[in-house]
């Protein structure tokens, strides 16, 4: 009776245990369950109180359905009561561009957005900056290139020396014209020019309707020439000079509280980013000193074999700039 009663006593002791080290667990189950949930939601969670909104555009402009998103979710929050988009951009797709230019212009109808330019907002980088209702820009900053391009490279005189002809029968002569397979005619030339001409006037149209200029004043600044950003708010191409505390300073004249945390809205990762390929990418990024795989990729200029269509990018390793 003493060894069965020894026994019970084993087993309840047992049992107490293991009840403690299941709560344990538990426990931290959900404190990592918590941390994940902040970590991959942080500029939901982590910016639940009121504050500045923040958001960063920086390398090539693409038409970013992520970035168009985060923007919109930006609009309608209630706790970001203002918003500085910060700006470091040459430029990229005319249609991306326009795209992030028209969800910012619905956001500053709702919150008080003003752009801060850092190194660079030149070709659509501007256009992107414009849809604020204030630009700061640093006094050396880079602020312009307003204009338009199309570039295709000519390999005929490889495809000559190689052996290579390419055969096509098209519907009309100017189908999938121009392409690098056939030297570009003039008939072709004047299709292509039509189209930049148009999307340069609605550059300028913009420039002129966001800017305190005319149409004329936009149109002389608009021959693709950069400025510093002394030299921009000189021409009414900026309002402002200085940082994040100058873009502080005007939403604070906008009803904004001066005291309000800037809180960064980042790109929110995917699940397949959490899989070893993302891990690898993010440790080879943190190691080349580049934030994020995005970052990379830029800074290989892989992007910029991508970029189809109209341009709108500043390319100042051109010995000559053609905008």
């Amino acid at each position: 009776m003493s060894l069965r009663a020894d026994d019970l006593i084993d087993r309840r002791r047992l049992r107490r245990k293991l009840t403690f080290w299941r709560v344990v667990a538990f426990v931290v189950i959900a404190v990592a369950l918590f941390a994940g949930a902040r970590w991959i939601f942080a500029d939901e969670l982590g910016a639940a109180g009121n504050h500045i909104a923040q958001l960063r555009i920086e390398g090539t402009i693409l038409e970013d359905d992520e970035l168009l998103d985060r923007i919109k979710r930006i609009r309608e929050s209630s706790a970001a009561k203002g918003v500085i988009i910060t700006v470091d951009s040459p430029g990229g797709t005319t249609a991306g561009g326009e795209a992030i230019y028209e969800e910012i212009r619905l956001l500053a109808q709702e919150k008080p957005v003003v752009a801060q330019v850092g190194t660079l907002a030149a070709s659509a980088g501007y256009m992107v900056a414009s849809a604020a209702d204030h630009i700061v820009a640093r006094q050396s900053s880079i602020v312009g290139s307003i204009g338009v391009l199309m570039q295709y490279p000519d390999v005929t005189g490889l495809m000559d020396k190689v052996g290579v002809k390419l055969e096509a029968i098209k519907s009309s002569p100017l189908k999938a014209e121009p392409n690098p397979f056939n030297p570009t005619t003039d008939e072709e030339r004047a299709m292509i020019r039509a189209m930049i001409l148009d999307s340069y006037d609605w550059f300028v149209d913009l420039v002129a309707e966001r800017r305190p200029l005319t149409r004329d004043e936009a149109l002389r600044l608009a021959d693709g020439s950069v400025f510093t950003g002394r030299q921009a708010a000189e021409r009414k191409l900026v309002d402002a000079l200085g940082g994040e505390r100058e873009a502080k300073e005007w939403l604070a004249g906008k009803g904004v509280d001066a005291n309000l945390e800037v809180v960064e809205w980042k790109e929110r990762e995917s699940s397949a980013s959490l899989l070893l390929p993302g891990i690898a990418g993010r440790l080879l990024a943190g190691v080349l000193g580049i934030e994020t795989q995005g970052g990379l990729i830029r800074a290989l200029g892989a992007e910029r074999i991508f970029l189809d269509g109209l341009l709108s990018v500043w390319q100042p390793e051109k010995s000559r700039l053609t905008d």
